[in-house]
């Protein structure tokens, strides 16, 4: 297939994908965050995919992006990001249901309904040295293992945006994830940043790592000799699996990452050519998805128990076949009914106990918090 065609990728094509994937580069300022904004919101809007977008980046950048800094203040002031998630199931050993922390009804697109945040925060950081400072690597690879495993089952994609650098907790997406992509710049020092990527990637290869989902050329000056003469050479070399077309620089993209209200259509955050350009990178990422490898037939990791285990596998409950759930949301109607656990999260479904369906996480207000435990789900305003 000529890769040129994926621009024709329609809209519920794939629908029983599922995939996790890591979007890092070691150098910074390579426009990772914007890249992984636009393909949330292009999934979501032209796809009709369920996307949800893990901040791993103190800087909170994309969390910034897809909400208000009023909501994103809220959030972290009330200790509902991936930092206190972290901190309970890591650092205390505590069981903790990651869907509290997942935010709904994110992005400023009125048409990209169906993206979801697990925001972050600058303490990032100082959790990451607790890590290394109490030896801890090996229960965080665990929690970030059974993390993915449950979160991939009920969204179709995911997307891991990682920070620049190779933290311990970088590491563990990379380990974990099903995929990665590697957005660059077309010059020198982002480059570089690709090649100790890949020497980094080669090391320890029995302790497992994402596959190569390919690197895409970003903020690319069509007119520039130099910008040209790096592309071909990055799409030259096959490690690489370059995306067929580069993202253009463009205004119109930078601003696109600047949270509006009220909300806009898709057309008028992505205008013109770098519409075209984002649609055409999103409909190439389904379709590398589906040519790929499932998670099984590469040895990577099977699904998890729902329960998060405080300190590895062996402390894992064990899940009844059967259980019964019951939903409350905002005070309202009480649904009951008793599903094999298998089937609790239909396909392409995000269940209730996600923040979406409640109005009070619109853009500007707070997303209510939600508690799960293995024998019913609530929602509290």
């Amino acid at each position: 297939m000529d890769n040129r065609s994926t621009l024709f990728v329609g809209r519920g094509a794939y629908s029983d994908m599922h995939a996790s994937i890591a979007v890092m580069n070691t150098k910074g300022g390579v426009g990772k965050s914007t890249l992984v904004l636009a393909l949330a919101e292009t999934l979501s809007a032209n796809h009709g995919k369920t996307v949800l977008v893990i901040d791993s980046d103190a800087q909170a950048s994309v969390s910034s992006m897809l909400m208000t800094i009023n909501s994103l203040h809220r959030l972290q002031t009330d200790g509902l990001t991936i930092v206190d998630f972290l901190v309970a199931t890591v650092l205390n050993g505590e069981s903790a249901a990651w869907s509290k922390f997942v935010v709904g009804n994110v992005s400023d697109v009125d048409d990209a309904r169906s993206v979801y945040v697990l925001p972050s925060d600058m303490q990032l950081t100082l959790f990451e040295r607790e890590v290394s400072k109490e030896s801890l690597h090996g229960r965080l690879r665990t929690v970030i293992s059974q993390l993915l495993a449950e979160v991939t089952s009920i969204f179709d994609i995911v997307l891991i945006d990682c920070p620049p650098g190779l933290s311990v907790l970088t590491e563990c997406w990379l380990r974990e994830a099903d995929y990665h992509i590697s957005p660059t710049k077309a010059d020198y020092v982002s480059v570089c940043g690709l090649e100790v990527f890949r020497r980094f990637k080669s090391l320890n290869p029995e302790m497992g790592f994402a596959e190569n989902l390919g690197v895409i050329v970003n903020m690319k000056d069509h007119s520039s000799t130099s910008d040209n003469e790096y592309h071909r050479w990055l799409a030259d070399n096959p490690e690489n699996r370059c995306f067929t077309d580069a993202v253009p620089r463009m205004g119109s993209l930078q601003d696109a990452a600047r949270f509006r209200s009220p909300d806009r259509s898709f057309m008028a955050k992505y205008p013109g050519q770098i519409g075209a350009a984002v649609k055409a990178l999103a409909a190439e990422v389904l379709v590398r998805l589906a040519a790929g490898k499932p998670r099984e037939m590469r040895g990577k990791r099977a699904a998890q128990p729902t329960v998060l285990p405080p300190s590895g596998p062996a402390a894992a409950p064990a899940v009844a076949d059967s259980m019964p759930l019951t939903t409350t949301i905002a005070g309202h109607e009480t649904i009951a009914a008793t599903a094999d656990a298998a089937d609790v999260v239909p396909a392409n479904v995000v269940p209730a106990n996600v923040a979406e369906p409640v109005p009070a996480s619109v853009p500007g207000t707070f997303a209510p918090q939600v508690v799960v435990s293995k024998a019913a789900a609530q929602v509290e305003p």
